[in-house]
Formats: C-alpha cells, structure tokens, sequence
C-alpha cells in the first residue's frame, strides 16, 4: 500500500456529478489508498439507482433530510413497481445522522428537502474513481440547473461502473408522494 503524507486540505476539486456538486476533499492517491473524503450538495429528489461497489460507504448527513435504503441482496431483485423494499427498508435521516453502506450491500437514498449537503467516506478508497469517471469540473460552485436529457451518456457509465466495481441492482427509488 502507498505512504500516506500528512496533509491539511483547505479545499479539493469541485465537481458535478450527476446532477449533484462533489467537493473533493482526499482521494485514495492521498491516503495510501486508506480511504477518499469529499462533500456532497444533493437537490431535492437526488437518488442514485440501488447499487453496491467493493467499498464501505458512509454519509454523514450535514444538511436537510433524505431517506436512505440499505437492502439486503435477496430483496434488491424484486422487481415489482415499486420494488419492495422502498417501503419496508427506508429509513428518515436529517443532520448528524450517518449511514454506514459495507461494501456489496446494496444502497440508495433520496433527498427530501430542497437541499442536502453530507461528507461521503469510502473505505477504503475507490468510490472517487467513479465520481471523478463521471464528473465534469463545475463552472461555478454551486448546482446546476437539470438537463434536458441523460448527463452522462450511457456507455460511458456502463465503462465507469465495470471499471469501478459498482453494480446497479435497481432503479432509483420513485419520488415520495
């Protein structure tokens, strides 16, 4: 594994992702590959299809609310409309709660209020390398507004997901009603 070299970080790369802004704060080449650090501002119905990948996931909710699934890998394949576990398994987070994802559990969640902002720790590292695989660097330092169409063309995703580890179980969950 590589040396670590002790570091103060004041600010990191901002990017958007997926519709999201990711603050890069330490990424794996950072830390001896111990593990990656960055900040997350989310809009308001952000939800990532159900997936898992080899690293632990955690979120630290610092801002607004979301709903979080952790879901066990025998109920990610329901396939009914909507899957099964978006009502037995969601769970109500707002600041200073944490969701802890280990790695290959699947996992999603869904932002409930207007915004949301949550540090994201990937242990060890490697989830960086999906967000930097799909990310552009942000023009100016907050979201931008929804595109008309895809933000990511698919190819491109399915390439980034192989060559990360992340697997896609499902869809996002649906919007709240």
């Amino acid at each position: 594994m590589p040396v670590a070299e002790p570091r103060v970080v004041e600010s990191g790369d901002t990017l958007w992702f997926l519709g999201t802004l990711a603050r890069m704060k330490l990424a794996g080449e950072q830390t001896g590959g111990r593990f990656a650090l960055w900040e997350g501002v989310f809009p308001h119905g952000a939800a990532p299809p159900l997936h898992s990948h080899p690293q632990d996931e955690t979120l630290y909710i610092l801002e607004g609310e979301l709903t979080a699934w952790l879901v066990e890998p025998e109920l990610a394949t329901d396939d009914s409309d909507p899957p099964g576990w978006v009502a037995s398994r969601g769970r109500r987070c707002g600041p200073g709660a944490v969701v802890f994802a280990p790695g290959g559990i699947p996992h999603t969640f869904r932002v409930e209020s207007d915004t949301a902002r949550a540090l994201a720790l990937s242990t060890p590292a490697g989830i960086e390398n999906m967000i930097r695989g799909l990310a552009e660097p942000a023009r100016w330092p907050w979201l931008q507004p929804p595109p008309e169409g895809p933000r990511v063309p698919a190819d491109r995703m399915a390439a980034v997901e192989r060559d990360t580890g992340m697997v896609r179980h499902g869809p996002p969950p649906p919007p709240a009603s």
